[in-house]
């Protein structure tokens, strides 16, 4: 990889290495990961050499790791920012096997998650005020950095999250970026008598609706398949309704303080903007590669509000997992074992996905 654990410990902690605290795992043990060696090409397994522990990192041994469709992005360089060879994978649940001797707060043996993320500067305006996700220097988990389709994932110890007890490990992976990016808008927001409104019942979107229900909000699903309606509903929606009907859609205008948009795909901006009431906000976490043109006059006359954000700070996703476990939130997922990755991208990318995929580690049979 292009840039490698070793390498942004050394640079940003410029402290002299230590002895790790280990499960018997030695720093020059070679690992096993699904590398993607270009853009769209099938991942192969290899072994790789993860270099010193880094003095602030935790090693996490993968159990269980969703495949997220920023995966497919990163895989596909639909960003214009993947490097290769690349190991991808930022939905982790797992085991510590190891910590640096400046690592704080986590013991071997723990069950952690690890998200989009792996790694912040910790010294900037943006950190010390928590909002790590928003440091101008932070370490994307899968671009310059060796992910968790692999039998084990290396990050800073701030953002490596301990599992609340009552969550499901198998499935909860995918809490950790879907699931922050959607309680992100919710946490900032949305009150509990608020009505919310989520476009796209995908992936993202059904997590959505779980997260807003469960807060107390009157939520309505938007979906563009009338085949979702009766699921949509039995994750807490209290409406439902097709993106294809716009005359309901018009009915509605003027009637929500929170719009989330979980669709990467275009829509008619005017008419969703339209649904916000006076001060209410269209927040957009889908990422849409092509631009939204809004309006002036329709911000403007009731005071609305276009905003986006880029998953959650640690302490807002220790936040989203205990909310989580306290009203039994989780994905619907569907679990492959690692070593049917390439089948799994497949899947997802076509469509046929049904909400979230998990990939069970299995490299002690490979």
């Amino acid at each position: 990889m292009s840039t490698s654990t070793k390498t942004r410990n050394e640079s940003a902690s410029g402290l002299k290495q230590k002895p790790a605290a280990s499960a018997g795992k030695g720093d020059a043990m070679n690992y096993k990961a699904w590398v993607a060696k270009a853009a769209k090409q099938p991942m192969v397994l290899e072994t790789v050499d993860l270099g010193p522990l880094g003095v602030e990192d935790v090693e996490v041994a993968v159990e269980h790791c969703g495949l997220c469709h920023s995966d497919i992005s990163v895989f596909n360089n639909e960003w214009g920012i993947s490097q290769y060879p690349a190991i991808l994978g930022h939905e982790v649940t797992g085991r510590v096997t190891a910590i640096g001797p400046n690592a704080k707060g986590l013991k071997v043996g723990q069950r952690v998650g690890i998200g989009w993320n792996s790694g912040s500067c910790m010294h900037c305006h943006q950190c010390l005020s928590g909002s790590h996700n928003l440091c101008p220097q932070v370490q994307m988990t899968i671009v310059g950095h060796r992910g968790a389709f692999a039998s084990h994932v290396r990050a800073h110890w701030a953002w490596t999250i301990p599992l609340p007890e009552k969550l499901n490990v198998a499935d909860a992976g995918p809490l950790f970026c879907g699931g922050v990016t959607v309680f992100t808008p919710l946490a900032m927001y949305a009150k509990p008598t608020d009505r919310v409104g989520i476009i796209g019942i995908g992936g993202l979107g059904h997590m959505a609706v779980k997260f807003a229900a469960a807060y107390g909000c009157d939520v309505t699903a938007f979906t563009s398949r009338e085949s979702q309606f009766d699921e949509a509903k039995g994750f807490g929606a209290n409406h439902v309704l097709t993106t294809k009907d716009s005359a309901a859609i018009k009915k509605l205008g003027g009637s929500f303080d929170l719009l989330i948009s979980t669709v990467n795909v275009k829509l008619d901006w005017d008419a969703i903007i339209g649904l916000l009431a006076p001060n209410g906000r269209l927040h957009v976490v889908g990422a849409v590669l092509e631009p939204i043109p809004v309006a002036a006059f329709s911000l403007i006359m009731q005071q609305r509000s276009v905003s986006g954000s880029p998953g959650g700070s640690p302490v807002t996703i220790a936040t989203m997992l205990d909310f989580a476990a306290r009203h039994n939130v989780l994905p619907e997922t569907e679990h492959f074992p690692m070593s049917n990755i390439n089948e799994a991208f497949a899947r997802l990318e076509s469509g046929k996905a049904h909400y979230r995929i998990v990939l069970d580690a299995d490299f002690s049979s490979a």
